[in-house]
């Protein structure tokens, strides 16, 4: 056989061989499916896994007149606004910040940055002091992704103190005489379980105090402008007494066996975050659909609620509920106090879902 036929035949074999070769060799094993960390929404820690992605309204509800009013529309996710102590704007989070809006300015409104140090990533939960002179959130603290803790900054976001270190913690409202932030812990029980119950933290950082025990879950805690009661959400009594329910109890706690908390509002919706007005005559909350386990989905048919201030003693059964909007609302919506400081209106979040695509660029401002 001449040199040029076994060359040829040479050549034609070579496909074969490469062929079984790459059937010999190890595949690369596919990656594991990722599952999203457990959190408590998308501005309290949620997972890396696919997310939906929102229009963001944030909306002023005029209580008299009964109309809505869009003071801004965007499509990133905004949440939880407050209301300056001057009545002149919103502060609201976005992309881990806060943000200040002009009530009654030009309509959109321009978002303008508060003065909270960049490092710090914001969740959901931050809110004025009653003399408005001082502001809480709820971060990460800077130089990591640790867990959410209470710092409390001049109404600027200047000079951020750290108001806990333990566990996973939630800002959630001053007393108000600013000597008190009730806080939201996320602690071990006893029995190696995390725990979430309510506590509070001096100003002046030297006390924390537990103030509820025997709760399955509570949440959203709001002082009485009187300094009487902090009201909460929980579903201490299971969802065979029809899950979340508002309730109160005493500024120093619940007491012995949390025998001093009273239930506000008993019905078959869900009812989350409720914010008393400046005058102590309204309660607005928020309510999910029946059977809705906890807060951290934004759906149709979330209601936002009101009721009167109970009195010296709170009577669920008797509570007068009235339904103000329904809406495509839940977590970011109205996590924290949001009224007037004249308690004619109050602001929430309407949301809006929008077809998966690259993330949007940090809102602009000034």
């Amino acid at each position: 056989m001449g040199y040029n036929t076994r060359m040829k035949r040479i050549l034609a074999l070579l496909p074969l061989v490469a062929l079984l070769a790459a059937a010999q060799t190890p595949q690369a094993p596919a990656p594991a499916a990722q599952t999203p960390a457990a959190g408590r929404g998308a501005g309290r820690g949620a997972g890396r896994g696919p997310q939906m992605r929102y229009r963001s309204k944030i909306t002023i509800y005029d209580l008299k007149a009964k109309t809505n009013k869009i003071l801004y529309t965007d499509d990133v996710i905004w949440e939880a606004p407050n209301w300056s102590h001057d009545g002149k704007y919103l502060v609201s989070n976005s992309q881990g910040t806060l943000w200040k809006l002009a009530v009654d300015g030009p309509v959109p409104a321009v978002p303008e940055k508060l003065g909270v140090d960049a490092s710090y990533r914001l969740n959901n939960d931050h809110g004025f002091s009653f003399d408005g002179k001082q502001l809480a959130f709820s971060a990460s603290p800077p130089g990591g992704r640790g867990s959410s803790q209470v710092f409390l900054t001049t109404a600027d976001g200047q000079n951020p103190k750290q108001m806990t270190k333990t566990g996973t913690n939630y800002f959630h409202g001053f007393s108000p005489d600013a000597k008190w932030l009730s806080f939201i812990g996320q602690r071990p029980g006893a029995d190696g379980t995390t725990k979430t119950q309510i506590y509070r933290v001096s100003a002046d950082g030297a006390t924390e105090e537990q103030l509820t025990f025997t709760g399955g879950y509570d949440d959203g805690t709001d002082y009485s402008p009187d300094g009487k009661w902090i009201y909460f959400n929980s579903d201490r009594l299971g969802t065979t007494n029809d899950g979340w329910d508002i309730w109160r109890m005493p500024p120093d706690g619940a007491g012995p066996k949390d025998a001093k908390a009273e239930r506000v509002t008993h019905d078959a919706l869900e009812d989350w975050f409720a914010h008393v007005s400046p005058d102590g005559k309204w309660i607005v909350f928020m309510s999910f659909p029946h059977g809705t386990a906890n807060h951290n989905d934004k759906m149709a048919g979330v209601q936002m609620r009101m009721i009167p201030a109970p009195g010296k003693k709170a009577d669920a059964e008797k509570a007068k509920i009235q339904t103000l909007v329904t809406c495509f609302c839940g977590q970011g919506t109205i996590n924290v106090n949001s009224w007037s400081p004249d308690s004619k209106r109050f602001a929430y979040v309407v949301y809006e879902e929008l077809p998966p695509a690259t993330p949007a660029a940090a809102p602009a401002g000034r």
